[in-house]
């Protein structure tokens, strides 16, 4: 049992016919614990109960979590594999018909072996996400390296938390989301959250954020928005999108210029402070305030304050991450606790609020473009010897580091792509500069989605497979704390559907290399494989077994050996993971976003969710509650800026960068800066605010600039306000 002061044991009812089944939601990187109720007449989800034993949320959930067993048995689900018969229909959800698994195996394997025969290997392509269990991640990696030997495979992280994870490769020799547990968020002395609405993005973290101010500490808070979070904050650092490195920057010059750096930890445990120091120098309080429109008094204080906190702890989330600088973001706001050397003890570190479910474990496995499994790169020789043995091939046959998700695309139109295995991801959603992407995906000559409903994605495709849900199989996850969790099969698989692992095993035999996976039979068996995989590399999980997982509520990577309790916290021994062993303060220079507003556009567009919705909304908006609650996307613009227009509240206007428009309804809301709107992003079809998104690419993460374009409104000529 968790010794937290919130703690409280509280005992769930089981009802005649029921049974508990001890689990994790499906949504956010929280994996919030649960327990689904199951008809054990029927052997059907029906319900879910609170989980009070889990530590991260303590019972406690958000709507989303409340309605995600609703997913599982929803009239939507695909029942069998469906074929397209009518190419002319792609994009739509019409000219499919159902199919035998046989038939459409067969005539994806037969696709594949003709495109390779004529093309070379590496004209199919992989895209995966990671809502998947580490199992399924990890085996996605290996089966397009290892059955399909295509160079060509990336994932939905990259547009999620790519930008985290190279910055704290940089600053910090490993990528781990949080330095810290989570349960120590509630006893530090000061909480800076820059880029997070976790009010509505991470609800079941606030707890332990209000429990900061409850006992006395301070929390800073830095976003465009007056978010439910920025607005109980004891100072809201209202910054313009994509300003953030300034902001930054300013903040560790004050933490230089009056005294508040830990002198014996920078010479003792750190690189780069004298560069850093030279950078810094002339983000004065004045320039800062110049460039990111936060007020001079209040970048004062937020310095001063964390300063003297003598525990802090660093957040950061997609406001910062979603930028052509993402990677600096990361990197300058962890420079704060590096100057101040408040990181690697209790209460005090960096964290980042991860967005998808399984977006720390899916990144350590080998789905990236220039990864292999334990956090190995494909551009180290020794490192390919290693897995290329453990996986039984040559490491001559290793394919090479491929690129990024959006670049994929590219070569999709280029051809040089021809072909998409597509999983667990909604790109005609998710990824910038749509009307791009949906060009690229009509240009394949073959496409396969292994989706549970038809996504707007899986409407190009040739052949959709139906797959599993979370609820439906066995398997691990890792949380945003780096804590590895077990999800467990609470009913049988839905229909005809078939787990991910399960379907890529079966193509592998048929692609002539079934003898690489065929001993690979359950969860279980690939987790096992991980551990011995992953031994030796960063992110280690061999001395992590279900059975170690089960008794101890998850462990935390990297857990050496089979004795090894794991790493709640990182860096007590002050030893970085850089070869020298010490961290590394990065000396930033600013630069503006990719895009700034202008005479044509001259408002900032950014982006983000919403407390209801979940990444694309393929999943959420098919719950009659969380549509209800929030059914399409609204424009929020400050009441100011709606004057300047002649706007009203509610009405139907067109917004409008270089890329696309789209038209939506305004919120007038003042909880937003003047120069700046916002939209959310969980909707598809003309409502995606994604045709207008910039696509210029972080050149070290190569994350895409969501957060920062120009933009302009446009009102249309007979109104449109919706009365009544």
């Amino acid at each position: 049992m968790p010794k937290d002061k919130f703690f409280k044991v509280i005992e769930n009812k089981i009802h005649p016919n029921e049974k508990l089944v001890s689990t994790h939601c499906s949504y956010c990187g929280m994996q919030c614990g649960m327990n689904l109720r199951v008809d054990t007449t029927t052997n059907k989800i029906i319900g879910v109960e609170p989980r009070y034993d889990f530590p991260v949320n303590l019972g406690k959930m958000c709507p989303k979590g409340v309605t995600a067993y609703q997913q599982v048995n929803h009239p939507d689900r695909i029942q069998r594999p469906l074929i397209r018969t009518d190419a002319s229909l792609k994009g739509t959800a019409e000219g499919f018909r159902e199919a035998s698994w046989e038939e459409a195996l067969d005539l994806i394997v037969s696709k594949f072996k003709e495109l390779q025969h004529n093309y070379g290997k590496d004209t199919l392509s992989v895209y995966s996400g990671v809502s998947m269990t580490n199992e399924k991640c990890y085996l996605t990696g290996k089966f397009a390296r290892v059955a399909l030997q295509t160079r060509y495979i990336d994932y939905n992280g990259r547009f999620c938390m790519s930008s985290a994870a190279a910055g704290l490769n940089r600053s910090l020799g490993i990528d781990r989301g949080s330095t810290i547990p989570w349960t120590d968020i509630h006893q530090t002395d000061c909480l800076f959250l820059a880029g997070s609405n976790a009010a509505e993005c991470h609800p079941t973290s606030m707890f332990r954020i209000w429990e900061v101010q409850n006992r006395g500490g301070y929390l800073i808070v830095a976003d465009p928005r007056e978010t439910p979070l920025a607005r109980r904050a004891d100072i809201h650092l209202d910054l313009r999108p994509g300003t953030d490195l300034a902001l930054a920057n300013g903040i560790v010059h004050l933490l230089i210029e009056n005294g508040h750096i830990d002198e014996d930890f920078i010479r003792n445990h750190t690189n780069g402070f004298e560069e850093t120091k030279e950078v810094v120098a002339t983000f004065t309080p004045e320039y800062v305030s110049e460039i990111t429109g936060v007020s001079v008094e209040k970048i004062v204080r937020a310095a001063d304050i964390f300063g003297r906190a003598p525990d802090a702890i660093v957040m950061f989330c997609r406001g910062v991450e979603q930028q052509a600088k993402g990677t600096d973001n990361v990197s300058a706001y962890t420079n704060m606790s590096l100057v101040t050397g408040k990181i690697g003890r209790p209460k005090s570190g960096v964290a980042t609020l991860t967005g998808q479910g399984n977006g720390q474990g899916g990144r350590e496995h080998g789905q990236k473009a220039d990864q292999l499994p334990g956090y190995r790169k494909l551009d180290n020789p020794e490192h390919v010897r290693e897995i290329a043995c453990a996986w039984g091939i040559p490491a001559e046959e290793m394919p090479q580091k491929g690129v990024s998700a959006y670049e994929m695309f590219q070569l999709m139109k280029d051809k040089t792509i021809r072909s998409l295995y597509l999983l667990c991801s909604n790109p005609v959603v998710s990824a910038p500069n749509l009307n791009h992407v949906r060009e690229s995906l009509k240009s394949l000559d073959f496409m396969v989605c292994c989706d549970f409903y038809l996504s707007e994605s899986a409407e190009y495709a040739d052949v959709v497979l139906p797959v599993t849900t979370w609820a439906e199989d066995d398997g691990t996850t890792t949380n945003l704390e780096g804590r590895i969790i077990r999800h467990r099969q609470a009913q049988e698989w839905f229909a005809e559907s078939k787990p991910d692992w399960w379907i890529q095993i079966e193509i592998a035999k048929r692609m002539g290399r079934g003898k690489f996976f065929t001993y690979l039979k359950s969860p279980q068996d690939i987790f096992n494989e991980i551990r011995q995989v992953s031994k030796g590399g960063v992110a280690d999980y061999y001395g992590v077994t279900y059975e170690k997982i089960d008794q101890n509520n998850g462990v935390f990577w990297p857990c050496r050996e089979e004795g090894d309790e794991g790493q709640p916290h990182l860096f007590l021994d002050k030893k970085f993971y850089h070869p020298d062993g010490k961290a590394k303060i990065c000396a930033l220079p600013y630069r503006p976003p990719a895009e700034e507003p202008d005479e044509e556009y001259p408002l900032r567009l950014t982006t983000g969710r919403v407390v209801f919705h979940y990444l694309s909304g393929n999943q959420t908006r098919r719950i009659p509650f969380l549509k209800d609650m929030y059914p399409d996307p609204l424009l929020e613009v400050h009441p100011k800026t709606a004057t300047r227009y002649g706007i009203e509240h509610d009405e139907l206007v067109t917004l409008k960068t270089r890329r696309g428009e789209a038209q939506y309804r305004v919120k007038v809301i003042e909880a937003i800066r003047e120069d700046t709107v916002f939209v959310p992003y969980h909707w598809g079809k003309a409502q995606s605010i994604n045709l207008l998104t910039n696509p210029a690419l972080d050149p070290y993460s190569k994350m895409p600039e969501f957060k920062a374009c120009a933009a302009k409104i446009i009102k249309h000529k007979h109104g449109g306000v919706r009365h009544g």
